[in-house]
């Protein structure tokens, strides 16, 4: 089987598999009480992510150089490390939301990759010269696998966003500051009760339920649930599910440590094409659109870090911070090419 024949039965069977994977998490979303579908969204994910592997395995062998020289490979780069991320991200939050967030990004990359781009922006070239570097595996593999991570931690923000309606509410797991829990107070509400504060101390935190009576005479059970050497306030919103708190919960806490992940990749790519350009042009920083975009990210999610880090943020305010980022990432990533030129342009568009 010659390459290309190979390429187009690889490529195909990516989309499909990523296609079908898709409609499985969906319809386990739709359908929570058939666990099959979890374990047939993973097996999925691992298959597309095979395909692609050997996709790109059989392109380097065939090429003689790695596989991310035009856009054709660099998609199905990044789509391999949506997937791998995925992966990850899945086996550490045991939720089916993070295929239901990355499984359509991953099959619309494919598509384009596979369905629009024309056939002679498919085949293996001869590198250009500026290309003809050892770099060019160790800038851009991390770069690509860093926009992965973003790009995944990101849409794990906007599913939290999603699964909260909007709302700004303070979650008892979520890794802030020191990693730990913030709160020691887990209200479980009613979806009919109203928005208010729960307030417990070290005396009365014993790791044991306990109930409180509410305006209306009626009791709303409360869970002590780490100790804390003081006072501490939680707010909860009354309008959320304790199932949509618990899922929250998990997304917020994922989608921190994945971006956690991406945003060092980004540094050592951004550092590794610095050198690079340095020994290509005479000169580690350019202005170039997409040098430019690429510190744009950087100082977005360098921001979002902080603000958890440091500031102590978590819920609303970094997700939506970390929902931009997913913008600003597909800009530095492909928006730049589209719209303007640059000392990146080749291999690319233009």
């Amino acid at each position: 089987m010659n390459l290309v024949v190979l390429q187009n039965w690889l490529d195909n069977a990516s989309f499909a598999v990523l296609f079908l994977t898709m409609l499985v998490y969906w319809g386990g979303t739709a359908f929570p009480t058939l666990p099959l579908m979890t374990a047939l969204g993973t097996a999925g994910m691992a298959i597309a992510n095979l395909c692609i592997a050997t996709l790109l395995g059989a392109r380097w062998i065939e090429a003689g150089y790695f596989p991310l020289s035009n856009l054709y490979e660099s998609l199905f780069f990044l789509t391999w490390g949506i997937t791998t991320v995925h992966l990850i991200a899945e086996n550490t939050s045991r939720s089916r939301l993070v295929g239901v967030a990355t499984a359509p990004v991953a099959m619309v990359i494919t598509a384009f990759a596979t369905l629009t781009l024309p056939s002679e922006m498919q085949v293996s070239e001869p590198l250009v010269p500026a290309l003809k570097s050892n770099w060019l595996m160790m800038h851009v593999s991390v770069m690509m696998l860093s926009y992965a991570a973003l790009m995944v931690g990101s849409l794990l923000a906007i599913a939290f966003l999603i699964v909260t309606r909007g709302q700004n509410i303070q979650l008892q797991g979520s890794s802030v500051g020191t990693g730990g829990y913030r709160s020691n107070g887990y209200k479980l509400n009613k979806a009919s009760e109203a928005l208010y504060l729960v307030s417990t101390s070290t005396a009365e935190n014993n790791g044991l339920a306990r109930f409180e009576a509410n305006n209306n005479g009626s009791t709303t059970a409360v869970l002590n649930l780490v100790n804390a050497p003081e006072a501490q306030t939680v707010l909860v919103s009354g309008t959320l599910s304790p199932q949509r708190l618990s899922l929250a919960e998990t997304l917020d806490n994922i989608s921190y440590r994945i971006i956690g992940l991406g945003f060092p990749l980004l540094t050592i790519g951004i550092i590794a094409g610095a050198v690079w350009a340095n020994e290509a042009w005479g000169s580690y920083w350019s202005w170039d659109p997409k040098e430019t975009w690429a510190l744009i990210t950087w100082l977005v999610f360098a921001a979002y870090l902080h603000a958890r880090i440091t500031r102590g943020w978590q819920g609303q305010r970094p997700a939506i911070l970390a929902a931009s980022g997913f913008v600003v990432v597909w800009i530095c990533y492909l928006g730049v090419n589209l719209l303007g030129k640059g000392l990146h342009s080749y291999g690319w568009f233009f």
